[in-house]
């Protein structure tokens, strides 16, 4: 048999053997919201579970059905929770039947944010300047932490003119670029790390009041039992840490044309194997 013989046998065995690797090793399923920053951790743990041999699938839903399907032991975790403040309200209800695995990036903040054109710097400003905004808010799910932060923010500040829009989080950085386009002032609810910031200059409005509190951290969450079920599994989740600036550079590929989140994913475990080899058991 000649070499070329050898190397076709073993791509052949290759794929007869992963498979059945993946069967033995068995499901994981994890949940996550359709934002560019859990698309993006999201992806990246599953293909560095799957590289360790298990069949994993990958759920998007509302931020609520995220977390009472971990809390029901219908996932098994999630690296999508945004704490202290933006998820809280879920955990609270969840908590005795989770397991808080800690930050996976930390450095991460939610507000109200404009063009750095956009002559106010305040969220106590916004009433007084409606019109200039269309009288809107553009925000995403109405499930999102960040969407009940801003309704409250709308209570506090007395925004009286003011409306908040749901829609998604592709919709809303599709209007974010057209306003910007055509210079005209817009409002919306954002977050950090984004691919957003990136791509634009833009600000966020200051908060007085402190409804969107400080810095924030993404957590892992996992269900109870995770751990004496598969180890293996629950380690690579309580290793997986990574930096904001690292989230940054997958979420830009994403943003490229016929962009697929899980073939990037992939390429950056491939260019960051260091890092990679540092959540492993």
């Amino acid at each position: 048999m000649n070499r070329f013989t050898l190397t076709a046998a073993a791509t052949a065995l290759s794929a007869l053997v992963t498979p059945a690797l993946a069967a033995d090793k068995g499901e994981v399923e994890l949940a996550y919201v359709e934002w560019s920053t859990e698309i993006a951790s999201t992806n990246v743990v599953k293909v560095v579970l799957e590289d360790l041999g298990y069949d994993v699938k990958i759920t998007p839903v509302s931020a609520a059905a995220m977390w009472q399907a971990v809390g029901t032991g219908d996932v098994d975790g999630l690296v999508a929770a945004w704490l202290p403040t933006t998820h809280m309200h879920y955990l609270e209800k969840v908590t005795d039947d989770v397991e808080d695995l800690g930050p996976n990036l930390e450095g991460t903040r939610i507000g109200l944010v404009v063009p750095s054109y956009v002559e106010i710097d305040s969220i106590a400003e916004l009433d007084d300047a409606a019109e200039r905004f269309d009288n809107k808010i553009i925000g995403i799910d109405p499930g999102a932490g960040i969407m009940s932060k801003t309704e409250l923010a709308i209570e506090r500040y007395e925004l009286e003119d003011i409306t908040l829009v749901e829609g998604t989080g592709p919709i809303m950085t599709a209007v974010l670029g057209d306003a910007i386009d055509d210079n005209e002032w817009v409002v919306i609810t954002g977050w950090t790390p984004h691919w957003m910031f990136a791509q634009y200059d833009l600000k966020y409005l200051e908060d007085p009041e402190g409804i969107y509190g400080g810095e924030e951290e993404i957590h892992t969450i996992v269900r109870k039992g995770l751990k004496e079920d598969m180890p293996e599994v629950y380690a690579v989740l309580d290793n997986f840490h990574w930096a904001p600036e690292q989230m940054a550079e997958l979420m830009v590929w994403n943003q490229e044309k016929r962009a697929d989140p899980y073939k990037n994913a992939r390429r950056w475990v491939e260019e960051n194997a260091e890092t990679v080899e540092s959540w492993k058991p």
